[in-house]
């Protein structure tokens, strides 16, 4: 890149890295781990941004995801902290955006308790990425004027705490983070709750890898939908904006499913 971007000694920047295509991290994001001297990133910044960071910088994993934890938030911020006091110029890397469902705010809570400096450099959101590879809007004039965020993470042993009512409405689009395991729940909650089972639901693994895979479905077939893809990180999304459109559609690098009965 023919400018740079300085990262004072001491300070710590929340980076968004995207949904894990490296086209699709931001101009800015590419400075920063340019910049970095040490890098602490998730499990889910893919393999192909991590080959962009130069040879010289530090990395170190902490990723979470469901069931795999290798350091748990209190580490996290710990050793945040004692990077940036020993004089690091430091990135926390994180997917999609650091202020969704991120936990940024316990990052920079911790940071400010020890007067570090902290920034947040935005990322694109598996939301909006899914909608570009299914070219979809998630909006849509006269049907889906709201677009909610959830996440459909919980601990262990316990039931999803949502406002299934507010949830289960036919002019939103619904965006449920980390949902291929309450998919189930979620299609029965919400189909209670008043929403049609009729209602189109995409089901989206692996957005913008090369394995990225798009479902399409119904809100009553979710819980199936969501047990004929794989293993990787997966991204709900439901209400009229995500029905296919019949317009034509340029050629994708993925792959696409149907499963309407």
């Amino acid at each position: 890149m023919t400018d740079t971007l300085r990262i004072r000694a001491g300070t710590v920047w929340l980076v968004g890295a995207g949904p894990g295509d490296p086209d699709l991290l931001t101009r800015k994001a590419e400075k920063l781990l340019n910049a970095a001297t040490i890098v602490f990133y998730d499990a889910l910044v893919s393999r192909a941004i991590l080959a962009l960071i130069p040879a010289h910088v530090r990395l170190v994993p902490v990723g979470k995801r469901s069931g795999r934890h290798s350091k748990d938030q209190g580490s996290i911020n710990d050793l945040l902290v004692q990077a940036a006091l020993a004089g690091g110029k430091v990135v926390r890397l994180k997917g999609g955006d650091p202020s969704i469902f991120g936990r940024s705010t316990e990052e920079m809570a911790e940071l400010a308790k020890h007067d570090v400096p902290v920034h947040i450099c935005p990322g694109i959101t598996a939301a909006s990425a899914a909608a570009a590879s299914a070219t979809i809007s998630l909006t849509l004039r006269g049907l889906a004027r709201k677009l909610t965020l959830v996440t459909a993470h919980a601990r262990a042993g316990e039931k999803l705490d949502l406002d299934w009512e507010a949830l289960a409405d036919p002019k939103a689009t619904l965006a449920i983070y980390m949902g291929k395991a309450a998919a189930r729940e979620v299609s029965e909650r919400l189909i209670a709750a008043g929403l049609s089972g009729h209602t189109p639901v995409m089901v989206a693994e692996n957005v913008s890898l090369p394995e990225e895979r798009l479902v399409h479905t119904r809100l009553d077939l979710l819980g199936l939908a969501a047990q004929s893809i794989g293993d990787g990180p997966a991204l709900l999304l439901i209400g009229e904006a995500t029905k296919p459109r019949t317009a034509a559609q340029p050629e994708q690098n993925i792959m696409t499913t149907r499963l309407i009965a």
